[in-house]
């Protein structure tokens, strides 16, 4: 039985990353040899492992064959006399498919260091093909590397194009899509997933109505906005900014949890208006901070306003707007004579009037 550490960990080990995850690949074993030695079972679909101790991942060396379409169309071969080249070559790119042993020296039977050393991200083989999930990975990737300097090379982009162009990409389910589009926006370079599936072509199939998108503005106002947040919820917020259709596209396409959904529609219903904050009225202002739920303490509007990168001294003023405002309430004295809706009325205008205060303040 021999143990490799494989994959990410030994791409971000030799790139100076922090390695977060070790995944290994044991060649020479049985599942019976594996269970002996106290690892547990978990996988589905095929052998993998976790440590007794460290509950790391062990999978067993393994080929693949493709049977069907789509990313599930695969079935999977173990045997104790798999080698390790066997199992690196399914994997998507040279640089995810360079090993290292026990005693730390490298085995790289695909050119990954080479790859690694010149920033070019290639695929290890024509079986790259044969999995349609692998055209977002690969500009996950790209997303991900690309303050390194990465590019992808142009035979690699050919493999892409003419995957989108078998329809192959249509076979991946909306969860599949939404979970390498919630991982491309949490990178350094966001923009840079969207940017090369609409070079391949695979964007259109994803969202279907991106010939109608301003794409380039979308992207530059990601990489405009994209350092005031990390939160993936919020850069999505920026990239469909100011694009009729993007955000409904978004629901219909993509499998967007209620955290994105709420929060690009709070986006979409106040950035406008708090780019233009010293411009418009008190009654805009209490719509916009009711809507935010500022009133009941939600910090949505901090965020968003942190997000456009709005100066402190407008953030100060919204604080103010808000205190006064929060402080009238129901059970103060001056409402005991109203009820329902009426009630809520006489406690919009005074909530309005104390905003149009801090306003006179400010411009004294």
């Amino acid at each position: 039985m021999q143990i490799y550490l494989v994959g990410g960990a030994v791409r971000d080990k030799l790139l100076g990353v922090e390695v977060k995850d070790r995944d290994f690949v044991v060649v020479g074993a049985t599942v019976e040899e594996m269970l002996a030695r106290g690892f547990m079972q978990v996988g589905r679909d095929f052998p993998v492992f976790l440590h007794p101790e460290t509950k790391e991942e062990y999978a067993l060396a393994r080929q693949e064959r493709k049977q069907g379409r789509g990313h599930r169309g695969f079935s999977f071969e173990f045997s104790a006399a798999t080698t390790l080249e066997e199992d690196l070559i399914r994997r998507d790119l040279t640089i995810n498919a360079i090993a290292e042993d026990e005693h730390g020296n490298l085995i790289d039977p695909y050119g990954g260091i080479e790859d690694l050393e010149n920033r070019v991200l290639r695929h290890i083989s024509p079986a790259f093909a044969e999995d349609p999930l692998r055209v977002l990975r690969l500009m996950r990737f790209w997303a991900r590397f690309f303050s390194f300097g990465f590019s992808i090379a142009p035979e690699t982009l050919h493999i892409c194009r003419e995957i989108v162009a078998s329809g192959e990409i249509k076979e991946l389910t909306r969860e599949r899509v939404w979970n390498e589009t919630v991982r491309a926006l949490l990178t350094d370079a966001p923009e840079k997933y969207f940017e090369g599936l609409n070079a391949v072509g695979a964007l259109s199939v994803i969202l279907p109505e991106t010939s109608h998108f301003n794409l380039e503005a979308m992207n530059n106002r990601l990489t405009q906005y994209k350092k005031n947040s990390s939160d993936a919820h919020w850069r999505l917020a920026i990239w469909q900014w100011k694009e009729d259709g993007v955000f409904e596209s978004l629901k219909r396409n993509l499998h967007l949890p209620n955290l994105f959904v709420q929060a690009i529609s709070r986006f979409n219903d106040s950035a406008d208006a708090l780019q233009n904050w010293r411009n418009i009225s008190a009654k805009e202002k209490f719509s916009v901070l009711h809507k935010l739920g500022s009133f009941k303490k939600d910090t949505a509007v901090f965020e968003i306003l942190s997000l456009l990168g709005i100066d402190e001294k407008i953030r100060e003023q919204i604080r103010a707007e808000i205190q006064v405002a929060s402080e009238i309430r129901a059970n103060n004295p001056e409402f005991s004579q109203y009820k329902g809706a009426e009630l809520g009325e006489e406690i919009k205008k005074a909530q309005i009037a104390a905003i149009s205060a801090v306003i006179c303040k400010e411009k004294i």
